[in-house]
């Protein structure tokens, strides 16, 4: 792990995980390969002091290249975000194959975020959102 003020990744044996501080209080993970817990409660940990502060923020979850998560994971991820509602305005999550889909909307309904966590499975779309939503006003 290489932390900076607005980056920290972790690579793994099964997985890469980045986060990013973007502008406009964006918060941007990238995660690739596998997740089987092998960075244990760091990345949470990022994310705790990535999404403090008075104002609420818009995460954005690229999962593109991930290729399974573990159910535990799952959960930990779940409950994570519900934890942090008040936090977040927004979570726009892409995933890259139906079995990521379905996890996400796991996730989705077991932190109770319907109506505030999009699932978009178009790379492009989910390109552009997160381009609007880090764009200087």
């Amino acid at each position: 792990m290489a932390p900076d003020a607005t980056n920290v990744q972790f690579d793994g044996i099964h997985c890469n995980l980045a986060i990013e501080k973007r502008p406009n209080r964006v918060v941007l993970i990238r995660i690739a390969g596998t997740d089987v817990g092998e960075f244990g409660d760091a990345p949470l940990k990022t994310l705790d002091n990535f999404t403090e502060g008075p104002s609420v923020c818009n995460l954005y979850i690229d999962a593109r290249d991930v290729r399974g998560a573990s159910i535990e994971v799952s959960a930990d991820w779940a409950g994570w975000l519900n934890g942090h509602k008040a936090v977040l305005e927004s979570i726009t999550m892409l995933t890259g194959s139906r079995f990521i889909q379905i996890t996400a909307e796991f996730v989705r309904r077991f932190a109770s975020l319907e109506g505030r966590m999009r699932i978009c499975t178009d790379p492009a779309a989910f390109d552009q959102a997160l381009l609007e939503a880090t764009a200087t006003r």
